[in-house]
């Protein structure tokens, strides 16, 4: 028993720094969203939620505003009507990108639930490919993001830059927000006008900033996941530049309705909560 308790002393000793690394960034990130819940002025009104059609769902606009202050953009789409990360980026991709547009991820192949949607597998029933949108796809070299391929691939058609941040089912290194930023600057040098969207699902909280600080236009998650805390029962999340969220509440609900409508049913206070 001596012998077990020496070792159990030893390692927690070697983990140490480890733990306090991510007690560290975890109270920073508690931080951010408590310094949003102020701003934003969250009262306990706002967890009552609504029914029907969702006019004037004040916590929810209210929520809304916490995750656009918490991811430092400018608009938010938070919605129990996102039932997946992967519906949340369909959603992203559909709203940016149209006819005779190309798409392009950076991290190479993406989720395989995304192959889907792009068209690449399953029957293509109402897919990116079926609506003539055209796919490219960069490898990362030696697990990062080869930039100088990528501008080299970049052509005319090339609408959206797409970066999964979380390695997901792969075995490659999943990608950090410096590394995402450095990537940004270099793309939008040399093509300022090119939408770079990144699939955040799984990569919230993880560092101290996110993302759309370096430079992404558009980002979207899952509330199942990292930021619904485990209490979040169902949604998603989209965030980015107002003009580009706008038009995902558009594809969400319909043309004039967007994010005017949509009720948040009795989700408010787990999402808060979470």
């Amino acid at each position: 028993m001596t012998q077990l308790t020496k070792l159990i002393e030893e390692v927690e000793t070697t983990l140490a720094p480890y733990f306090k690394d991510i007690e560290t960034r975890a109270f920073e990130n508690q931080a951010r969203v408590l310094d949003a819940f102020h701003k934003v002025k969250i009262t306990e009104a706002d967890l009552v939620g609504s029914t029907g059609y969702g006019y004037d769902d004040y916590g929810r606009d209210h929520l809304e505003a916490v995750y656009a202050e918490t991811f430092k953009a400018e608009d938010a789409l938070v919605r129990p009507q996102l039932i997946s990360g992967t519906h949340a980026i369909t959603v992203a991709l559909q709203s940016t990108l149209k006819p005779g547009d190309s798409l392009m991820y950076i991290t190479g192949s993406p989720y395989d639930t995304l192959l889907e949607v792009i068209g690449i597998n399953g029957n293509g029933v109402e897919s990116l490919k079926e609506y003539g949108i055209h796919y490219q796809e960069v490898s990362l070299k030696a697990g990062h993001i080869d930039v100088e391929r990528v501008l080299e691939t970049i052509d005319d058609t090339t609408k959206v830059i797409a970066i999964q941040r979380s390695k997901g089912y792969d075995q490659r290194p999943s990608i950090n927000v410096d590394e995402i930023g450095d990537a940004i600057r270099q793309i939008k040098a040399q093509y300022p006008e090119m939408i770079v969207f990144v699939d955040n699902c799984y990569g919230e909280f993880v560092e101290t900033k996110e993302p759309i600080e370096v430079g992404a236009d558009l980002m979207a998650g899952s509330l199942i996941k990292n930021p619904g805390g485990g209490l979040a029962k169902i949604g998603g999340y989209i965030v980015g530049r107002r003009d580009l969220v706008e038009r995902c509440g558009y594809r969400l609900t319909a043309p004039g309705i967007g994010k005017e409508a949509g009720a948040s049913l009795y989700a408010l206070q787990e999402v808060l909560n979470g």
